[in-house]
């Protein structure tokens, strides 16, 4: 993958703020015309550079379920150990994001369930049964402060 240029990352931060943003007026934010704007976007796309596109959705979905947050500390900080975890963990749909840490824990896992009791399976069943293992930490979030900044009106 080569570097980023000015134009990629201003794609990048336009499509951050509005991933629904036509390609014609994106064309038009970045200074270029819409054809070599598509091209410039596919190729980010094939880069892995934009990995996907998502709906953020809104606290009035009365079924969102609770949002657990993880924090995980293995019993050893080796490459193996970090393979295996993270292999394990993309095998679980229960787990949203996982993001590897300094500091006190070595991984932070987002984690969504339907309730307590949803957890608790979640907890025995998945977290529990992640290889290598020296920790578990978990926090129940009350509710959603900020997730995303909205793009500029």
């Amino acid at each position: 993958m080569s570097a980023l240029d000015a134009i990629d990352r201003a794609i990048v931060r336009a499509l951050r703020a509005n991933a629904r943003v036509s390609n014609a007026k994106l064309a038009a934010e970045v200074g270029l015309s819409p054809s070599a704007c598509l091209r410039r976007v596919q190729l980010l796309e094939q880069q892995g550079v934009i990995r996907g596109y998502t709906a953020i959705v809104g606290s009035a979905v009365a079924d969102e379920g609770i949002a657990v947050i993880v924090q995980i500390t293995l019993e050893r900080q080796t490459e193996e150990y970090f393979n295996r975890f993270e292999l394990a963990v993309r095998r679980h749909p229960e787990i949203k994001e996982c993001y590897l840490m300094t500091g006190g824990s070595d991984y932070f896992l987002r984690v969504e369930v339907e309730s307590a009791a949803d957890f608790e399976r979640v907890h025995k069943d998945i977290l529990s049964a992640l290889p290598g293992l020296a920790r578990i930490h978990s926090s129940f979030s009350i509710r959603n402060v900020l997730q995303a900044r909205r793009p500029k009106a």
